[in-house]
């Protein structure tokens, strides 16, 4: 994310105060010794994330692949807690799951980013070379952004540790009635026809966010479409990613220069950060190359807000894996802690396990897995099997720790009949219904779910679970599946921010089935449901349920019957490095 609205200065200040550790390694021999060995232990163990990546600052900049090593890029203010002196941190990693620090890749140095180096994305070359865009600040009294490019100074280095800011910096600067104070994050670029293209978000005066596009063939004189790529009445798009899929469904990802202007078988997403709602939102649609427009499939689709996450999830990026032929997306996570106790634990935000995107064979949405390099981390695991909950009973899962876990499971529910029918002023807004319909409220088929970092009594407790309502009248009669995290008996502390996230589920439970799988660590509970159609992060920061206290259950609050088919929880180890 770059122009850090009120929300992220907080966090950056918080970090500041804080004084995280950040080992810095100055070469790859360090480096590679380094990833053998297991650090000391230098912040609170008990609620710090395990395995989640947990740098000094929260945004992920321009994620990249390069001989061999994966990098991510991200802010922190190295000089104190005071906004400004932004610079982009750097860790690299051989699976993306054990990172090593290494000292900050761009720091301010020309008079185009003086003020400071904001958020962007990274290019490859069709030599290979990765070339990082980036918005920089150019005056001390406001922030007005323009875009520059750096290049690795030595090519043959897989660790990228230093970059070059050619002299034609800045190559993008606003004009033509572009606001210059909301104008940044450009994307990855994309070539096609001779002409590369990148995206950059902004806001009109009018409230419209937009993504204009700005046209090369050099990588150095760039010159905007009259027309954006895209608009929409949401306020501000910041780090906007838009990238092909393969419509087919298939996993496998694909390069963004892939050429699918006019392809059947080539979908794109645009991705927004609205600025208002703190929200990812993005659209699936048609690209036209020559008319420099995207038509989402959907009408309705800006304002419908498909999300990658319905959880504390923003300011993410994708990027392609050539390694293993895939998109990945990264995400951040704010904290749901008090100003005071951030301070206190040394840490504010922290990485979502970083996950493959595809689009489902639907077509209608993107569907999300953790990568693989995770279960890597799986240890001692514990299994049930056709074990059925009876109405308002549950079930606990023993014999492993689950403070820090990986949690399988698949459901089944014998009968719809009973399911519970659907408010209709409720239907559209998942959220004000799980807030109304939360975990300990009794229905007709569900709640239920899991209660995870619970204690041995269950006064804390964060829920995740589904809840099956009959359709509206005048629908299409298809079940509705709501899926929500609850996690208000969290923590008895007042002071926290415990609010509940939901989305629906578009699957098909006609044969009562639906699965829910959770990455638990400490502090986060990042859960994907039905296969990764719905996914929610939250942040939960339990009192009791800590370390070895922490317990797992299955419940169930419904009026029939729930059998779990099959669950499988494995205690998950620490990486050996964890990049700060």
């Amino acid at each position: 994310m770059a122009a850090l609205g009120r929300v992220a200065w907080a966090w950056l200040l918080l970090l500041q105060l804080a004084g995280a550790s950040h080992v810095v390694y100055e070469n790859l021999l360090e480096v590679e010794a380094a990833a053998a060995a297991v650090p000391p232990s230098i912040v609170d163990p008990l609620l710090r994330t395990g395995y989640h990546f947990q740098p000094r600052k929260n945004w992920i900049n321009a994620p990249l692949y390069y001989k061999g090593w994966y990098h991510i890029f991200y802010q922190y203010n190295p000089k104190g807690a005071v906004w400004g002196n932004i610079v982009w941190a750097h860790s690299v990693s051989r699976d993306l799951i054990n990172w090593v620090a290494l000292k900050p890749a761009i720091e301010p140095s020309i008079p185009s980013d003086k003020y400071g180096c904001w958020s962007g994305s990274a290019t490859t070359m069709p030599d290979g070379t990765p070339a990082i865009m980036y918005t920089g600040v150019n005056r001390p009294d406001v922030n007005y952004q323009v875009q520059n490019v750096a290049y690795p100074r030595n090519r043959s280095d897989p660790l990228l540790r230093e970059w070059v800011k050619p002299s034609h910096n800045p190559i993008i600067v606003p004009g033509g009635g572009v606001n210059a104070t909301q104008f940044r994050d450009p994307t990855t670029a994309w070539r096609a026809g001779g002409h590369w293209r990148l995206l950059i978000g902004s806001v009109t005066g009018s409230a419209r966010g937009v993504a204009y596009v700005y046209r090369s063939r050099d990588f150095k004189r760039w010159t905007r479409v009259p027309r954006p790529l895209h608009s929409a009445a949401t306020g501000m798009w910041e780090c906007p990613d838009f990238y092909p899929v393969e419509a087919a469904g298939r996993r496998e990802g694909l390069e963004t220069s892939v050429s699918g202007s006019g392809h059947a078988r080539v979908k794109y997403v645009l991705k927004n950060s609205l600025d208002l709602r703190r929200y990812d939102y993005y659209t699936i649609g048609t690209y036209d190359r020559r008319a420099e427009r995207y038509v989402p499939d959907d009408p309705a689709g800006d304002e419908r807000h498909l999300r990658y996450d319905y959880g504390n999830f923003y300011a993410s990026k994708t990027f392609y894996d050539p390694a293993k032929r895939r998109r990945i997306l990264w995400g951040w996570a704010n904290e749901s802690d008090t100003s005071a106790d951030d301070v206190a634990k040394g840490w504010a935000g922290i990485q979502a396990i970083p996950r493959t995107v595809w689009l489902d064979p639907s077509g209608k949405q993107l569907l999300q897995w953790p990568i693989e390099e995770v279960e890597a981390l799986r240890g001692k695991s514990a299994t049930l099997k056709d074990r059925v909950i009876k109405p308002g009973q549950h079930l606990e899962v023993t014999g492993l720790q689950t403070a820090q876990a990986d949690v399988e499971v698949s459901f089944e529910v014998p009968s719809l009949a009973g399911a519970e029918p659907l408010d209709p002023a409720l239907a559209n807004d998942a959220e004000r219904l799980c807030g109304a319909r939360g975990a300990d409220v009794e229905g007709g088929v569900g709640p239920f779910g899991l209660w995870v970092l619970a204690s041995a009594n269950r006064q804390e407790r964060t829920a995740v679970f589904f809840r099956v309502f009959r359709a509206a009248a005048g629908s299409d009669d298809k079940p509705v599946v709501l899926m929500c995290t609850d996690p208000t008996k969290s923590s008895p502390n007042p002071n926290l921010y415990k609010p509940t996230f939901a989305g629906f589920v578009d699957t098909d439970i006609s044969n009562g089935k639906i699965s829910l799988r959770s990455l638990i660590d400490r502090s986060v509970v990042e859960s994907f449901g039905a296969g990764g159609k719905t996914c929610i992060l939250s942040r939960v920061y339990p009192s009791l349920a800590i370390g070895k206290n922490a317990r797992l259950y299955a419940f169930n609050n419904g009026k029939a019957d729930v059998k779990v088919s099959r669950l499988t929880a494995w205690e998950m180890r620490k990486p050996l490095m964890n990049g700060a």
